[in-house]
């Protein structure tokens, strides 16, 4: 089998982060009449999120922007290191990396626009979406083939549980899950 650079390079992820606009979501902003941030999140990205930290890596949103949705999405998601209003994300990773005993050759990171890049090519594994600034594409390891808010953060979250040699364990227990009966 055919073991890409991006496959080579997930398999020392052990704390993996993601950008929220434009990652975990399409990138579009929904504000209320009375001024309230709304954000669409995808399921598929969700249950790989939860696979990921089930096989043992660390996750965290570092993201730029503030909003009560993602805070109540990274709490519905177990996630708890949640990093929001980050100008320099670079240097909120090299913090956490600290805090965690871990270096940048550990982490991996997943963003779309051109402020993402020191910290995506600072990382040990990157990632990015089909529609990322085309400079972000040209230096992260992997470009998804689903959109974002439509699966991406799930298909980086399978590679990663590949490239570690843990997706099929990680998907068993749903084949051994008996039958609905109907």
């Amino acid at each position: 089998m055919f073991i890409s650079r991006a496959h080579r390079k997930a398999r020392g992820v052990k704390l993996m982060a993601f950008d929220v606009d434009g990652v975990l979501t399409d990138g579009t902003l929904y504000f209320t009449a009375q001024g309230d941030e709304m954000k669409a999140f995808n399921t598929l990205d969700g249950h790989g999120l939860k696979m990921l930290a089930g096989a043992g890596v660390l996750l965290a949103i570092i993201t730029g922007r503030s909003s009560r949705a993602v805070e109540l999405r990274a709490r519905n998601l177990g996630i708890e290191i949640l990093l929001q209003g980050i100008e320099d994300k670079h240097s909120a990773m090299q913090g956490l990396l600290k805090q965690q005993q871990l270096d940048f050759s550990d982490a991996g990171y997943m963003g779309d626009d051109v402020v993402d890049l020191p910290l995506l090519r600072a990382c040990g594994y990157s990632a990015s979406v089909p529609s990322g600034h085309a400079l972000v594409q040209r230096h992260v390891d992997y470009v998804t083939r689903a959109g974002a808010g439509r699966g991406a953060v799930r298909e980086v979250c399978e590679l990663i549980l590949f490239s570690q040699g843990k997706l099929d364990a990680m998907q068993a227990h749903c084949l051994l899950e008996p039958r609905p009966t109907v």
